[in-house]
């Protein structure tokens, strides 16, 4: 399982640094300036998350249980939160309305959150010997 974290995190860091400098120079004369900051948003969160799943993979304190339920929330939380906004700041480019499926961002965000608290429900459980 950690092995499958620190891909999933490594992949999602690579695809964020591609999304970002597509939104930097490929939308930047097509979306409007409030499209821009949002899709920097999906971006910076999806690194952000990136991130987090390294930290996870390679975490001795985190027990694989925990691992893995961590791992389905922000995953999921990243694909929904992330890929909500990049559909939604990039709306105007297609005939669909993806307007109408805004509610999964929060939906997103919400599982990103619980994520996070899985996290430090799992630090409140480990033992100190066990970090020492």
């Amino acid at each position: 399982m950690r092995k499958k974290i620190l891909y999933t995190g490594a992949i999602l860091g690579c695809l964020a640094v591609i999304l970002g400098a597509f939104g930097a120079h490929g939308l930047k004369n097509t979306l409007n300036s409030d499209q821009l900051i949002s899709f920097e948003t999906g971006v910076r969160y999806q690194m952000y998350h990136a991130l987090f799943l390294l930290f996870l993979g390679s975490s001795a304190f985190v027990a694989p249980k925990m691992q893995k339920l961590i791992y389905i929330f922000i995953l999921w939380g990243t694909v929904l939160f992330s890929g909500s906004i990049y559909v939604l700041a990039t709306n105007d480019m297609t005939s669909f309305d993806f307007k109408t499926i805004a509610f999964v961002t929060p939906i997103g965000g919400t599982l990103l959150i619980i994520g996070w608290i899985v996290l430090i429900v799992s630090f409140f459980r480990t033992k100190v010997d066990k970090m020492a």
